[in-house]
């Protein structure tokens, strides 16, 4: 079976840099900078919020959500549905299903971790304002600690807020799944010749049930999408109990370009087994690497939290979810404070 790539015409650049420019002193600056962070002056306790629950993937890829001898829902999300239409309040089932490998999640994850502790889901605490410069989100969430080995072992958490503003028309219809390939590291149809990061459809020249492989448009067009906005944005947070957050910020098109923050700011708390973590960056950060917002429009956001230690696929994710600024018909509403 063949998958066509997106037809979407807007995504960002070249694929050979996976770490966007900076000098090593510029990063240490960054760093630095962000104890400086301005999210404190938004008063939190003035902003309504709303617990979502963030759940296992497993091995689910986009390529898994299109094909229906996988996935029973393939043939109604290729007619339009969106994932959160069919699937919004069983995020917990799907997730205890995945992380043990039981039931419908049985083929999904080949590591079950629910033996461990490993949760299937997390519930996040969201809470977004702007100050008419600034978007900030505030994540709250009890750290979940189990058995298992440190995959990542210089961060204890890391949380990912990524964001279009309706470009990309994966991230419209499933969220992060956009992204996410049958053939990425970690995932079912991982090549042992190389490591696919995130990529978008549009970056390819072709697909199939195993994802786009190494099939690059050429940079040529890759520089065109890019310039016409088909990317999804990131900003991340990561997290120790000893020291204060590395804040990063990227983009993702034929695969996902990270650098140390230089619009998105972090900060973060550590007690009693919660964290609490404000991201932040300018409304219009005027590099070409963020999508710059506004009221009187709606943008598409998700979120991931890796906890204990874990990387790559073995996250708790969120369906896709909409935000607006100060008003309108979206799942979050960032207004002025």
């Amino acid at each position: 079976m063949t998958i066509n790539p997106s037809n979407d015409s807007n995504h960002p650049q070249g694929h050979h840099a996976r770490f966007l420019p900076g000098t090593i002193g510029a990063l240490v600056a960054a760093g630095l900078a962000l104890a400086a962070a301005p999210a404190m002056a938004v008063n939190w306790g003035a902003v309504d919020s709303e617990t979502i629950v963030l759940f296992s993937p497993g091995q689910a890829s986009f390529e898994w959500v299109m094909t229906q001898t996988d996935h029973s829902g393939a043939q109604r999300f290729r007619e339009g549905r969106n994932c959160m239409y069919c699937h919004d309040g069983e995020q917990r089932d799907i997730g205890d299903l995945i992380v043990a490998a039981e039931g419908r999640g049985a083929h999904l994850e080949p590591k079950p971790m629910a033996a461990a502790g490993k949760p299937g889901t997390i519930d996040l605490d969201v809470q977004t304002a702007h100050d008419g410069d600034r978007l900030f989100f505030r994540l709250q969430w009890h750290e979940a600690v189990y058995d298992g080995e440190k995959m990542d072992p210089d961060y204890a958490a890391r949380v990912t807020v990524m964001l279009d503003d309706g470009t990309v028309r994966e991230a419209t219809r499933a969220g992060c799944w956009g992204a996410c390939h049958d053939d990425a590291m970690g995932m079912a149809s991982d090549p042992s010749d190389a490591d696919l990061t995130k990529y978008l459809f549009a970056s390819r020249t072709g697909a199939t049930r195993s994802g786009g492989g190494e099939n690059y448009k050429p940079d040529a067009e890759i520089q065109d999408l890019f310039g016409k906005g088909m990317f999804l944005e990131y900003w991340q947070a990561r997290l120790r109990h000893d020291n204060g957050p590395r804040a990063v910020e990227g983009y993702i098109l034929e695969e996902r370009h990270e650098r140390e923050a230089q619009n998105v700011s972090a900060e973060a708390e550590y007690a009693d087994g919660t964290w609490t973590v404000v991201l932040s960056r300018p409304l219009k950060a005027g590099d070409g690497q963020h999508k710059d917002l506004e009221p009187g429009k709606n943008y598409n956001i998700g979120f991931a939290v890796h906890n204990n230690y874990t990387d790559h696929r073995f996250h708790h994710v969120s369906l896709e979810y909409t935000l607006a600024l100060d008003g309108g018909e979206a799942s979050f509403i960032a207004r002025q404070q």
